[in-house]
């Protein structure tokens, strides 16, 4: 409930940023209540895995706080997503669905942008490696691409192995990412990742 993620988050958020003044938060949430305290209390960048789908008033909420913020392409609800989901061209429907959000954030003076393809949300691994295959497309939007897909089943289910074991293909993936353009990786393994990032 909103309630008990505001009970969850808000206290972190303020002893994260009384502890490291300088830190930049990004907030997980797809509730326009939750990114409003979470800024109040410090946070700088909202990450809404739904775009604005799972609350109307979300987009408003975030132009009017003036903050970065993360649009992630989901099919359906994470309580559904996976069951059965269908495209005629995945890669052409995800695109086609940030040029519709990105027109509608910018009604909202949204500013600072990023998008995020959503891997494993409502894809299957088909849908999934056919979107890594042809992510170069991505940077025809011409905004920052942010890139998740550290430790995720598509890895450890192709490799026959678990996301413990699935360090190797997350940096391999995440290598492929890097040089099809994507600009921000989100990941679990910090220190390998900048490694990658490195080379």
């Amino acid at each position: 409930s909103e309630e008990e993620e505001l009970q969850r988050i808000a206290p972190i958020v303020k002893l994260l940023v009384l502890k490291f003044p300088e830190i930049i938060l990004s907030i997980d949430t797809f509730r326009s209540e939750v990114a409003k305290k979470c800024i109040e209390l410090g946070a700088a960048i909202i990450n809404d895995i739904s775009a604005g789908e799972m609350d109307v008033t979300m987009m408003k909420t975030v132009g009017e706080l003036n903050v970065p913020y993360i649009m992630m392409h989901m099919k359906g609800t994470p309580q559904n997503m996976q069951k059965n989901p269908v495209y005629k061209n995945v890669t052409e429907e995800v695109l086609y669905y940030f040029s519709e959000k990105i027109a509608l954030a910018r009604s909202y003076a949204i500013n600072d942008l990023i998008i995020d393809p959503g891997f494993g949300f409502g894809k299957t691994q088909e849908h999934n490696f056919k979107i890594l295959s042809e992510l170069e497309l991505f940077k025809n939007i011409e905004l920052p691409l942010l890139i998740g897909l550290s430790r995720k089943s598509m890895i450890y289910k192709t490799l026959q192995t678990n996301a413990k074991e699935a360090l190797n293909g997350t940096t391999s993936l995440n290598t492929i990412s890097l040089l099809k353009g994507a600009n921000i990786l989100r990941v679990h393994d910090v220190k390998e990742a900048i490694e990658c990032i490195k080379l």
